[in-house]
C-alpha cells in the first residue's frame, strides 16, 4: 500500500528525520531524539508536523445539526471562533474516533471544521455524508485533509515564539480559533494541543507549508515524543487506547465521559444515557511501575496471577522519570492507590493506579 506523504515530507528527509508509517501516512517519528524533543516541548517550545490529522469542512444550513447529531458534545452550544473536544460514537455507543469541532470565525466559509485522527477522515466524510442524505439535511460535507497543512507550536514559550511572526496570539483564548497571518500566510490559529503545554495547532494551505515551517525557530518534534508528551498529559491515542473493533469503548468507559450531552439527539445517545446511568463494569486508569520495566501495549494487568485487564499504552516517561501507562481494569480496581501487577516479558512487575493526569503544568 502507498503511504500518504504530509506537504512536508521533503524537508522531514532533508533533516534526516526518521519515519514511520501511522495512519496511513508516512510521517517523521524523530528528528534528534525522542527525550530531546520531549525536553524541547517541557522547557521551551517544539512544532510538530501533524498534516497526517483529518479536516473535514461541513457547511450550510443544516451544518450545525447533522454535526450536533454525529458528535456527543454540544455542538450548539458553539459560537463563531469556538472549538470543542468531542467523540464519535456507533448505536451501542462505543467510541468510533475522538475529535475537536471547530465553529469557524463568523466570516469563514464552510461554516464548521472537525478534525478526525489520521487515517479516518474518509469514513468520517462518508459518515457525515451518508446521515445528511438519510436525514434529508441541506448540507455541504468536503474531505479537506489534502488541502491543508497542519503544525502544532507547544511548549511554555510557543505564544512568545508565535508573537515573533503574528499579532498577538495570546489574545487568543483556549479552545478557540481565530484568524492570523502567521508568516505572511493566512493560517487559522486554535489555542488546543495534545501536549499538556500550552501551545497552538496552525491551519493553512497545504501550499505554505514549508514556508510556515521554516519560519518557526525551534526544534522539530516526530511522533514518539508526541506519543510519550500526550501519554503523560493523560491523553487517549485513537486506534490504540480505543478501538472500535478490537477494543471497543465507550466515553465513559474511557474516562471522557464529560463530552457526552445526552440533552441532544445523537448516533448512540440512547445507549450512553443508559451506561451514565447504570456505570461501566470497566474503567481506563493511569499507572506507575514500581519496578524496573516498561508497560507495552497489549500486556496483561494481573491481580495475585489472575488477568484483570490489559495496558493499552505505556512508556518511560522523560519528565518523571519512571514508567507509564494507561489500561482498562475493573472498576473495583480503578482507585488512586490500588495495588495491581503488570506482566512485562513474562513477569510481573508491581504498579499502583495514577491520578490522572501524570504531568501537569504548575
Amino acid at each position: 500500500m502507498t503511504l500518504r506523504e504530509p506537504p512536508l515530507g521533503g524537508v522531514h528527509a532533508d533533516a534526516g528525520a526518521k519515519t514511520t508509517e501511522f495512519g496511513g501516512w508516512e510521517m517523521p517519528v524523530e528528528f534528534d531524539s525522542i527525550r530531546t524533543e520531549h525536553e524541547a516541548v517541557r522547557e521551551a517550545a517544539g512544532k510538530f508536523d501533524v498534516s497526517h490529522m483529518g479536516e473535514i469542512e461541513v457547511s450550510g444550513p443544516d451544518a450545525a445539526e447533522l454535526t450536533n447529531r454525529l458528535t456527543t458534545n454540544d455542538v450548539t452550544a458553539l459560537g463563531p471562533g469556538d472549538a470543542q473536544y468531542s467523540t464519535i460514537t456507533d448505536e451501542r455507543g462505543d467510541i468510533v474516533d475522538d475529535t475537536v469541532v471547530y465553529r469557524l470565525p463568523a466570516d469563514d466559509d464552510p461554516d464548521y471544521l472537525f478534525v478526525p485522527n489520521a487515517g479516518h477522515d474518509g469514513d468520517a466524510h462518508e459518515r457525515w455524508v451518508d446521515h445528511a442524505a438519510e436525514w434529508d439535511l441541506e448540507v455541504d460535507v468536503e474531505n479537506a485533509t489534502g488541502d491543508y497543512g497542519m503544525i502544532a507550536l507547544q511548549g511554555p514559550d510557543a505564544l512568545g515564539l508565535l508573537g515573533d511572526h503574528c499579532e498577538s496570539p495570546e489574545s487568543i483564548s483556549r479552545f478557540t480559533v481565530e484568524r492570523r497571518t502567521v508568516a505572511g500566510v493566512d493560517c487559522l490559529v486554535a489555542r488546543t494541543g495534545y501536549t499538556g503545554e500550552d501551545g497552538v495547532e496552525l491551519l493553512f494551505d497545504a501550499d505554505e507549508s514549508e514556508a510556515v515551517w521554516s519560519e518557526l525557530d525551534c526544534q522539530p518534534c516526530g511522533l514518539g515524543a508526541r506519543d510519550t508528551l500526550r501519554l503523560e498529559a493523560g491523553f487517549l491515542l485513537s486506534g490504540q487506547d480505543f478501538h472500535i473493533d478490537e477494543n471497543p469503548r465507550n466515553p465513559f468507559e474511557a474516562g471522557i465521559g464529560f463530552v457526552v450531552e445526552t440533552g441532544t439527539e445523537f448516533v448512540g445517545r440512547d445507549a450512553l444515557e443508559r451506561v451514565e446511568a447504570e456505570g461501566v463494569e470497566e474503567k481506563l486508569v493511569g499507572f506507575r511501575l514500581q519496578k524496573r520495566g516498561i508497560a507495552r501495549h497489549g500486556y496483561d494487568i494481573v491481580d495475585d496471577g489472575e488477568t484483570i485487564g490489559t495496558v493499552t499504552s505505556g512508556t518511560m516517561s522523560p519528565t518523571l522519570g519512571e514508567a507509564i501507562g494507561l489500561g482498562y481494569v475493573p472498576v473495583e480496581y480503578a482507585g488512586p492507590g490500588t495495588e495491581l501487577s503488570v506482566e512485562v516479558r513474562g513477569e510481573p512487575k508491581h504498579a499502583e493506579v495514577a491520578s490522572l493526569p501524570f504531568y501537569e503544568r504548575a
